[in-house]
């Protein structure tokens, strides 16, 4: 027995021993390597180079050069409205004396929606998505291309995400006809807290959002996405930090949450914290109905990049998208009335 007691304080201190090498080894990857993880821009592999077109979907489109104020371009896609797109969904909006407007009218009658997509793939794998809005829903659509994905420029950051997603805003804002649209964030994941970011930083110049299993924080996804790190999460520096902004979108601006309950990367208590953050904006927000300021969507079968699939999900949308239109229209003239 003796002779087994070393073997036991050897066996002990090797196991404490390798057990602080692990803790620091994570903290290094959790501190220094944490980009990497939070914004995989190379999977699936080739997606820094293989980036689907709308064209590939019979889908017109303009490719759209965005120059950063730091100097990086993003090469991004433009699809506005037209007369000539095809007519391909029993639902499609119908818009009225659409046969009387010039282009440019048409293009200024619609909302504009800017996509911000989740942090694996590229811009050019979410043309089915934009294929919905641009479609059915018959609004402009800007899809988003982060740096350091597909073929923009540059290496992601929270910094700077954020500066590109001003970049897009601004492009919309300076141009004559963009300017004159009602403008929609379409957020997923980490492309939510995009949206929540610059609707925050702009609230009166963004008209509503509709965000997708995004979180409240990043720290607080770490305990849930990588367990073993979760007591070093104090450590993340990208913090996109949602719930902290929250109360900067004005209470009129409309909301809706889409969450799948089967999220197996965030958390579905997330979506629900946030939604109570927007809640506590203001008077009018409500989990059921139509037409109210705020509207929390949620899906059973969801997970974290199916729930856009899942039965509903559209209908929840166009009808959100739909209840934005009918609330302009309201509001005008008679005879101004679109």
């Amino acid at each position: 027995m003796a002779g087994f007691l070393p073997s036991l304080e050897t066996f002990a201190k090797g196991t404490l021993a390798t057990a602080a090498t692990l803790t620091t080894v994570g903290a290094g990857l959790l501190y220094y390597g944490q980009n990497y993880l939070i914004y995989p821009s190379a999977f699936p592999s080739g997606s820094r180079t293989d980036v689907p077109v709308p064209a590939s979907f019979n889908l017109p489109y303009q490719d759209l050069e965005l120059k950063t104020s730091d100097g990086i371009t993003l090469r991004c896609y433009l699809l506005p409205q037209s007369k000539r797109l095809p007519r391909l969904h029993p639902s499609s909006t119908v818009i009225p004396g659409e046969d009387d407007m010039t282009e440019d009218e048409l293009i200024m009658s619609r909302p504009t929606v800017i996509m911000f997509h989740g942090n694996g793939g590229n811009h050019g794998h979410r043309v089915p998505l934009a294929r919905v809005f641009l479609l059915r829903m018959r609004c402009n659509v800007l899809m988003m291309s982060y740096r350091g994905y597909g073929r923009s420029e540059g290496s992601p950051s929270e910094p700077g995400l954020q500066i590109d997603a001003q970049t897009a805003l601004d492009y919309l804002l300076s141009d004559p006809c963009f300017s004159k649209t009602r403008i929609i964030l379409y957020g997923q994941s980490i492309g939510g807290a995009v949206s929540i970011d610059l609707a925050s930083r702009n609230p009166s110049k963004i008209y509503a959002l509709i965000l997708e299993n995004t979180f409240t924080s990043l720290p607080n996804v770490v305990p849930y996405a990588l367990p073993l790190l979760g007591p070093l999460s104090f450590l993340v520096h990208q913090k996109w930090d949602s719930a902290s902004k929250i109360h900067m979108i004005p209470a009129s601006t409309p909301v809706l949450m889409l969450s799948g309950l089967n999220d197996e990367l965030v958390p579905k208590e997330h979506m629900k914290d946030l939604w109570e953050a927007i809640v506590k904006r203001g008077e009018g927000a409500t989990g059921d109905g139509k037409g109210e300021r705020a509207k929390f969507v949620e899906f059973p079968l969801g997970m974290h990049n199916d729930t856009c699939v899942q039965p509903g999900y559209w209908t929840a949308v166009a009808d959100f998208v739909a209840g934005l239109a009918a609330e302009v229209d309201e509001e005008k003239p008679p005879q101004t009335r679109l």
